[in-house]
């Protein structure tokens, strides 16, 4: 029973790496939208594996790394396929810009790799992790089935290529990202964490898909400045 309860996490890492599956495939037969769905459910399983783990004290070197295997399907070849697909609906100027997106996937197992061996993680992230840079790019096929009015800024090669090669290099930059654990949930020394869920409420609210990019982007700045002021105090 104890070896039961304690592989129940592991159901939810699995179930994670079902949906980045069944999600490459519908990238295959272009269902971007439904893809994009998918790589919702697969974030909320990777935040429940966790979770679940340490309410049931079933954390283990086994789930660790099984956890990390399924972040490199789930949230590094799919992005990588979702940005290829893009890129290749943007009719590019040459036929191997697309292969380009594959860096994702290359630079999302090296941010896994260093997350597994870095013990300067433990309470934030150095670069930006792994599930946001997939939401990020989960976010525009979203977008363009809803607000088709934005087209051709999101189906724009030069702004897809170069948003690869941004997000490729932050997801291994030395960039102290803060994460979003609480050990209390008290204001004091939670504050840059409550101002960032309330404004991303906010955008999501009014912008509903529109606000995913801008609060991937929000992410970035708001650590930053939040790095700066630790500095400086």
């Amino acid at each position: 029973m104890e070896k039961a309860i304690k592989f129940i996490p592991n159901l939810f890492t699995l179930g994670n790496v079902l949906c980045g599956c069944v999600s490459i495939v519908e990238i295959f037969k272009g269902n971007l939208v439904l893809a994009s769905y998918l790589v919702a459910v697969a974030a909320v399983l990777d935040f429940a594996d966790g979770f679940v783990a340490r309410a049931l004290n079933a954390q283990s070197e086994f789930g660790k790394q099984l956890d990390s295997l399924a972040d490199a399907c789930t949230f590094g070849i799919l992005p990588a396929m979702l940005a290829f697909s893009l890129i290749n609906q943007s009719n590019p100027s040459f036929s191997w810009l697309p292969y380009l997106a594959f860096l994702i996937a290359m630079f999302s197992v090296m941010r896994l790799a260093k997350f597994n061996i870095d013990t300067r993680q433990s309470e934030s992230f150095i670069g930006v992790p792994t599930p946001a840079n997939t939401i990020l790019w989960a976010a525009f096929p979203l977008i363009l089935a809803n607000n088709p009015e934005y087209k051709s800024y999101i189906l724009n090669e030069n702004a897809l290529v170069f948003l690869v090669i941004l997000m490729s290099g932050l997801l291994v930059a030395e960039i102290p990202l803060f994460a979003l654990k609480f050990k209390t949930f008290g204001w004091k020394n939670n504050e840059i964490k409550f101002i960032f869920l309330i404004i991303s409420v906010l955008l999501l609210t009014f912008l509903q898909y529109l606000a995913i990019p801008l609060i991937i982007f929000l992410y970035v700045v708001m650590s930053l400045v939040d790095n700066q002021l630790r500095i400086n105090n």
